[in-house]
């Protein structure tokens, strides 16, 4: 051999003089590093609880090593690039008001119920996604074989469960499982932290307002949305305004009122000016209920405010529960509709049902979306019609944190979205997450 070094020629595909050379795998992958393109590796890091942590998000998320999940005929593992915060992720650290555990059974939970991400193994019987497409997931899981989910309603089926909060393998991980029919386009335009924000909200949202016939949204109708600034009203306000109807926005502090303003609200209350929260008095304490109708009737007049003397509203988009639920019922319209998918500040809730059934009103729980709902929703975001309000980026290591930022209601307007193998924001491809 001769002392001249010897040249070897490396081709694009990582070849060395034209003969393929295989790409180096390994069984576990730091946070950020990409494998080659479909190498499921046997480990992952996720932030996992345990039943035994149950308590505040930063002690009882805490960063292991799991086995990558396998995956069924109908299900697709996708490298999640980011994910959503919402607040059952919250609900999950604390074990309330159930254990995710005492649903699914699972050692542990992983949270995290909205992503986006890169297809990287699909069953067998998936036809419609495949390794390399870039993709948002939304949450609704279902076994697929009542009659609800073949004519019916997959929201109605007994098999219904929200993946990341009622199945142990959530987004909050470098890999998920998740049914392939639970698969969105993802919009090219947003970067990876944008697009894994929006589902789970807009989805919701999207329902409350169009699922519910014959109440559902018009052109021109008054919509009164609690928590307007918030992920999830922030999605309603601008769904609202798209229908060409006119919600009205209640926030909490006054430096929330351009945002909603921006965002389409054609009028804005501060529910600190008015003092009607709580249960529904008792109606025989007629002094005390008195003055309560009285409070109440100030809000309505707030309203007309807005909307012109005489004009209640159309639908009430509820999700607080316990301290507005009846002030919701005593504000809609006859026949309007009360609709509501939570209970944020409690679940006992109250009305004067004299007002609901003598003026016809609806009240109507909603539950996040099926999968038309969901798709139809996520258009609008893929059209650049609704833009998903991502307020806070938070790093991998910070999840905890910001779970505990929502759960002290210190986040910011908008939604929240956490980095899990893109390395940084701004991120809009994979390769750019391959090249960082």
């Amino acid at each position: 051999m001769s002392g001249t070094a010897e040249v070897i020629k490396l081709h694009n595909d990582g070849s060395e003089n034209g003969v393929s050379a295989q790409p180096v795998t390994k069984d576990l992958y730091e946070v950020g590093e990409i494998p080659p393109l479909g190498h499921v590796p046997e480990r992952m890091y996720a932030w996992a609880i345990r039943r035994e942590r149950h308590g505040e998000p930063e002690s009882a998320m805490q960063v292991e090593v799991v086995a990558t999940p396998a995956i069924g005929q109908d299900e697709v593992l996708v490298m999640v690039m980011a994910a959503g915060v919402n607040y059952n992720g919250v609900w999950a650290a604390l074990g309330k008001p159930i254990s995710p555990f005492d649903v699914h059974k699972a050692e542990f939970h992983v949270a995290g119920s909205d992503c986006s991400g890169v297809v990287w193994a699909v069953g067998s019987k998936v036809k419609r996604w495949k390794v390399g497409d870039e993709v948002v997931v939304h949450c609704n899981q279902d076994d697929g074989d009542d009659e609800e989910c073949n004519g019916g309603d997959p929201m109605n089926s007994p098999s219904q469960r929200i993946w990341g909060y009622e199945t142990p393998d959530g987004s909050f991980a470098q890999f998920a499982r998740v049914q392939g029919r639970q698969l969105m386009e993802r919009p090219r335009h947003l970067t990876w932290e944008e697009s894994g924000c929006y589902v789970l909200t807009l989805a919701t949202a999207y329902r409350m307002l169009f699922g519910h016939r014959p109440h559902i949204l018009r052109p021109g109708d008054h919509v009164l949305v609690w928590g307007a600034a918030g992920g999830l009203g922030s999605m309603a306000i601008q769904l609202i305004a798209t229908a060409g109807a006119n919600p009205i926005a209640v926030i909490s502090e006054e430096d929330k009122r351009d945002f909603v303003l921006q965002l389409g609200a054609k009028g804005v209350i501060n529910r600190k000016n008015f003092d009607c929260w709580g249960q529904c008095p008792d109606i025989d304490d007629q002094a005390g209920y008195a003055e309560y109708m009285k409070k109440c009737r100030a809000f309505g007049k707030a309203i007309w405010d807005i909307t012109g003397k005489g004009n209640d509203v159309d639908f009430v988009f509820e999700h607080p529960g316990e301290q507005t639920f009846p002030l919701s019922c005593f504000v809609v319209k006859r026949g309007g509709m009360v609709v509501f998918c939570a209970g944020t500040t409690g679940f006992n809730l109250t009305f004067d049902a004299r007002f609901v059934w003598m003026r016809q009103k609806r009240i109507q729980g909603s539950h996040f979306a099926n999968l038309l709902q969901a798709s139809q929703a996520n258009r609008l975001v893929v059209e650049r019609r609704i833009d998903p309000c991502l307020s806070e980026v938070f790093s991998w290591a910070d999840i905890p944190r910001a779970h505990t930022k929502m759960m002290k209601n210190q986040h910011k307007p908008g939604n929240m979205a956490v980095l899990v193998q893109a390395k940084h924001p701004g991120m809009k491809t994979l390769d750019d997450a391959i090249h960082a």
